[in-house]
C-alpha cells in the first residue's frame, strides 16, 4: 500500500472512532436519544413479537433511524447554539425550534409507519 493510501484508511479509522464517540455521547449523555432508544427497542420487541414482514422490518428499521438521525442532528444545533449565544437569543431560539421541528416530521412519519404496520394487527 502506497502512503496515499495508507493515509486515507489511517483517515477513515480516524473518522469511524470519531463517529463511534459521537454516538456513545449520545446514547450515555442525552435524555432526549435515550427515550428514543427506549422506544426503538419496545417497536423491536413487538415486531418480534408481531412476527411482522421482512418489509414491514424495513419500514420499521427506516422510520427509527431517520427519528434517531433527527434527534441527533437536533442535539448537535442545540449545543452549537448554546456554545454560540449562550443566553436567550430570539434568533436562536427560532433555529433550535426549525431544528425540533424536524424532530417532529420524523416523529410523525415514524409514527403514521408504525400504525400502517401495527393498527391491522391489533384490529
Amino acid at each position: 500500500m502506497n502512503n496515499q493510501q495508507d493515509g486515507f484508511v489511517k483517515g477513515r479509522i480516524k473518522s469511524l472512532k470519531f463517529a463511534l464517540k459521537g454516538l456513545w455521547l449520545l446514547i450515555t449523555t442525552e435524555h432526549s436519544i435515550m427515550v428514543q432508544m427506549t422506544l426503538a427497542a419496545v417497536m423491536t420487541f413487538l415486531g418480534w413479537w408481531l412476527d411482522i414482514s421482512k418489509t414491514e422490518w424495513l419500514f420499521q428499521i427506516l422510520a427509527i433511524g431517520l427519528v434517531l438521525v433527527a434527534e441527533s442532528l437536533n442535539t448537535a444545533v442545540e449545543k452549537l447554539c448554546d456554545f454560540i449565544h449562550p443566553e436567550y437569543n430570539k434568533k436562536i431560539g427560532f433555529i433550535k425550534d426549525v431544528a425540533a421541528g424536524a424532530v417532529s416530521f420524523a416523529a410523525i412519519s415514524a409514527i403514521i409507519i408504525g400504525l400502517f404496520i401495527y393498527l391491522p394487527k391489533f384490529l
